[in-house]
């Protein structure tokens, strides 16, 4: 279905804003939108986001494509800069955040500037806008300390981080918003979403690529716990998916609600740190024996997660497209060329 999503895009275009488009997966959403003969405008601070990232896209996009951009540097917490990315627009997708358990323990007034204060910017700006449909960035990290497995939309638990509630707060703004203005709200919960261009460096980065600039910087990888915790790791091409298809449904029972977005499955981490090092491995066989450290437990950590997709796979046509070992095999690629040292 997704295939013949895109092919439909190419034969009747949109106009999409993207927030955050610079960032990770705000950076493949705005490539595919583009290679798929779609107008986008993108916003980003890059206090996350690279600029790298926009530099690779217009490196690699053909004349035409790159030309359907439009650029704003700009702060999602200013009317002004909203105002210009948002005007003429179709669809937005909300990516733009600070993410990172850690980090908002560190600074939760900044997490929920961001998160909290910046969404609610966005949805006024996408009604002032007259936008009809607004796509949002949710994260499986409002499931908090429920135990049950897998995750079920309706059934969540309390939050265990600021990071967490802000998302819970975003998704209890856009319930509200879809009962008082005439926009319609889907939100994301991303499970883990890794793959090429995501950032290795920083206090803060995802465990995934950090893991492979360790390994290829001949340092020694640090495990939080013993090893057991395990995550549901979503590749980025799967959540680019239910963006878009999110943002094209004329399904009225797919609108106004929240769906988990990854695969399905579960690796814990020591899985995922041999995995990772036998694909390293192939570049440099002195990694074949490498082995992980072992620490304590993060603060605000969940001990495991994994989505339960059927609703998306119902309601929007999803359906995860990759594998663990596949995505992992694709962001190796990158992480292994010069792209990954952008």
């Amino acid at each position: 279905m997704y295939k013949e999503v895109l092919k439909q895009l190419e034969e009747n275009p949109r106009s999409w804003v993207v927030t955050g488009c610079a960032g990770f997966i705000g950076s493949h959403l705005t490539e595919t939108l583009l290679r798929s003969g779609q107008k986008v405008a993108g916003i980003d601070n890059f206090a996350t986001g690279r600029k790298s990232n926009l530099e690779f896209l217009e490196s690699t996009l053909n004349k035409d494509e790159w030309a359907r951009f439009t650029f704003i540097e700009g702060d999602i917490n200013s009317e002004e800069d909203l105002k210009r990315v948002c005007t003429g627009a179709d669809v937005i997708l909300h990516q733009a955040a600070l993410g990172s358990v850690p980090r908002s323990i560190a600074n939760p007034v900044a997490s929920t500037v961001a998160n909290v204060n910046g969404f609610v910017n966005v949805v006024k700006a996408a009604v002032d806008a007259g936008i009809f449909r607004m796509v949002y960035a949710s994260s499986s990290s409002v499931y908090g300390d429920s135990p049950v497995l897998p995750k079920v939309e309706d059934n969540i638990g309390k939050p265990l981080s600021p990071y967490a509630a802000s998302k819970y707060a975003d998704e209890v703004f856009a319930h509200a918003a879809s009962h008082c203005y005439p926009l319609e709200l889907v939100g994301l919960r991303y499970f883990n979403v890794y793959g090429p261009r995501q950032d290795p460096n920083g206090p803060y980065a995802a465990v995934i690529p950090k893991w492979f600039d360790q390994l290829l910087s001949g340092e020694q990888c640090k495990i939080n716990g013993d090893g057991t915790t395990s995550r549901d790791f979503c590749f980025v091409g799967d959540a680019v998916q239910a963006n878009i298809l999110s943002g094209v449904t004329e399904n009225p029972e797919a609108v106004n609600t929240v769906y988990n977005v990854s695969r399905g499955g579960e690796t814990s981490l020591t899985e995922l740190f041999y995995l990772i090092r036998d694909l390293c491995a192939e570049k440099n066989g002195d990694l074949a024996e490498a082995k992980p450290e072992y620490g304590p437990f993060r603060e605000g950590d969940v001990k495991h997660s994994r989505a339960n997709v059927s609703r998306a796979e119902e309601l929007l046509g999803y359906k995860a497209q990759f594998t663990v070992e596949q995505g992992l095999h694709f962001a190796s690629e990158w992480y292994l060329s010069e792209g990954g040292k952008s």
